[in-house]
């Protein structure tokens, strides 16, 4: 599954091959209760389709009309706003009154275009920069930990894979989390030594290592833009990631099993690991938002879910359940 930047920059391929004029838009700042963040970007085509969003619609309409009637034109980028006044904001469906600053670019450079494409496409986390004075962008290798950048005259946003996902287990759930994670711009790492899964692996984008987990963890070096999800139900593979992945600045540990399962692996955790209560209290086990979740697919919706809670600062309590836990493993 791609990114949303690599929907976009797709889209802009596909329809410059096709003999289309193709505009950029950027939101470069949001106040209030803006419905899309800074960074994020649609491209528009010249008679009025898109691929993107800047906000939850109207806005786009109104893009569409100006780049129909021609006022998205020429060849340096330009900055609008919307929503400056509350009646502009309810004209554009921006609730309490939330504003949009958007950098439009109306004649891309598209070889550099194509450029990010690739880099993108090649798992590199890319810095983009647009200076409005002349018109020049720019691209660069970025470090993750690197912020969007806007001063009113230079925009430089971020590209590509923004976090790291290492998941223990090349099992089904495996497979649905790899897939969604890197729509959410993360670099995903799959380890399983054993061969009977792993001769198996095939999504494409995410790396599969057949070393020991407690290795693969170290080797990773997680940092606080690293997840390590334990996926493979065995205490002798989960437990050798968790003892490394819960001594590192890791925003989200996270292994399968059902709360009885949990609850004796955290004992053991202490008990038999050199780990401190505080540490093993880290682990996010049931691994996922408590959603009713019983496939394999919407296993790995809850895990995302719970990711981008703990990552965006968001609290993830665990309701009580209503009956007695389940003894399945993967029930969330």
């Amino acid at each position: 599954m791609d990114s949303q930047d690599l929907q976009v920059l797709a889209a802009v391929r596909r329809w410059r091959a096709e003999g289309h004029r193709v505009a950029l838009v950027t939101v470069a700042r949001t106040w209030g209760s803006a419905p899309r963040p800074a960074g994020a970007w649609m491209a528009l085509r010249d008679d009025g389709r898109v691929q993107g969003s800047v906000s939850g619609g109207c806005i786009e309409d109104d893009m569409i009309a100006r780049m129909l009637d021609g006022r998205i034109a020429g060849s340096l980028p330009f900055v609008l706003t919307y929503g400056v006044t509350r009646e502009e904001a309810g004209r554009f469906g921006l609730p309490c009154g939330g504003t949009l600053e958007l950098v439009v670019e109306p004649a891309p450079d598209h070889g550099l275009l194509a450029d990010l494409a690739a880099r993108l496409e090649g798992g590199q986390l890319v810095r983009r920069e647009i200076d409005l004075a002349d018109g020049r962008v720019r691209i660069f290798d970025a470090c993750r930990g690197e912020a969007l950048h806007w001063d009113g005259q230079r925009l430089a946003t971020l590209h590509g894979p923004h976090w790291r996902l290492l998941i223990i287990g090349a099992g089904q759930i495996s497979r649905y989390l790899a897939s969604m994670a890197q729509a959410l711009d993360y670099a995903v790492t799959v380890c399983d030594p054993r061969e009977e899964y792993s001769v198996e692996w095939d999504v494409p984008g995410a790396t599969l290592v057949a070393g020991m987990p407690d290795d693969v963890v170290m080797a990773m070096a997680p940092d606080p833009h690293s997840a390590i999800v334990a996926l493979t139900h065995d205490p002798k593979l989960d437990d050798m990631a968790l003892l490394e992945a819960l001594k590192s600045p890791a925003f989200y540990v996270g292994a399968l099993g059902s709360r009885v399962n949990n609850t004796a692996r955290k004992a053991r955790l202490l008990e038999y690991f050199d780990l401190s209560e505080d540490e093993v209290g880290r682990l996010h086990g049931p691994v996922g938002l408590h959603i009713g979740s019983r496939t394999p697919p919407e296993i790995a919706v809850s895990i995302l879910a719970e990711m981008t809670a703990v990552k965006n600062g968001m609290s993830v309590a665990r309701p009580e359940p209503a009956s007695p836990a389940s003894a399945g493993c993967g029930v969330r």
